[in-house]
């Protein structure tokens, strides 16, 4: 969550992985996307657009 708390624009899977220092492969961007799907599924993140949470 404090990775989209310090970003100024929505984000995707990628940017986060990036942002948390996470190896970026197409297995982490995937996992972290299917995450925060689910945490928008939760209603704890929103996805205004397909794989854009802001």
């Amino acid at each position: 969550m404090a990775v989209f708390a310090a970003a100024n624009a929505a984000l995707r899977a990628r940017a986060v992985c990036e942002a948390m220092g996470v190896e970026i492969t197409t297995d982490s961007i995937n996992t972290v996307g299917l995450q925060l799907k689910r945490l928008a599924e939760q209603g704890i993140l929103a996805e205004t657009e397909q794989g854009l949470f802001p």
